[in-house]
């Protein structure tokens, strides 16, 4: 199998350098882009996300890449926040956002029991069969660091439990989210990514 040509858009998130570093211990070089015949061009697309929805959507915007990224065929992966722009809308700033997966994304309640931020490990429960989930243990712990979040629905592929059932790992079509950090969850993020780059 060839090595995948992988490209991190350039949406102003702060977790950029650590994907990329995570992608580099698995053997792939991905450039940090806002280019869109580079987007286009790229086997697999990764946007990574942390900060707020309202400014990475006005810099996806100021590129011209959100007709761009709706186009895509080829495998997308939106992590943390740049997950959360895959969908309708993020109740963040009262941001509308790409519409590649149907649903919204809400602000996490503070009970006794959540604390928000969420931040921490949490346990990955498989909601049903995908290849992203492909060789992943049966209890597979990731990294989170969030402050909103979409619930678990038809989209869902892993969900985990924050005082209410919460999308983990979502699919529609080539559209791939992670609202954990797959380059912070050590041997599973890793096979993750790994699971990503293999579609």
């Amino acid at each position: 199998m060839s090595t995948p040509d992988v490209v991190l858009v350039d949406a102003g998130g702060t977790n950029i350098g650590s994907v990329r570093y995570a992608l580099e211990r698995l053997g792939i070089d991905a450039p940090v882009t806002h280019s869109a015949a580079r987007i286009r061009a790229a086997s697999h697309v990764i946007l990574p996300g942390v900060g707020a929805a309202a400014p990475a959507m006005r810099t996806l915007e100021s590129h011209g890449l959100v007709d761009v990224l709706r186009s895509l065929q080829q495998p997308v992966l939106g992590v943390c926040l740049g997950m959360q722009l895959l969908f309708d809308h993020s109740e963040e700033g009262d941001t509308p956002c790409l519409g590649v997966i149907s649903g919204r994304v809400r602000r996490l309640s503070r009970t006794r029991s959540r604390r928000v931020p969420h931040m921490g490990w949490n346990r990955l429960e498989t909601v049903r069969d995908d290849p992203l989930l492909h060789d992943l243990p049966g209890k597979a712990f990731a990294y989170f660091v969030h402050s909103f979040a979409v619930s678990s629905d038809v989209h869902t592929v892993a969900s985990t439990e924050y005082g209410s059932s919460l999308a983990a790992i979502v699919r529609s079509r080539n559209f791939c989210g992670m609202q954990f950090h797959p380059e912070r969850s050590a041997a599973v993020g890793a096979r993750l990514l790994g699971n990503f780059l293999s579609q």
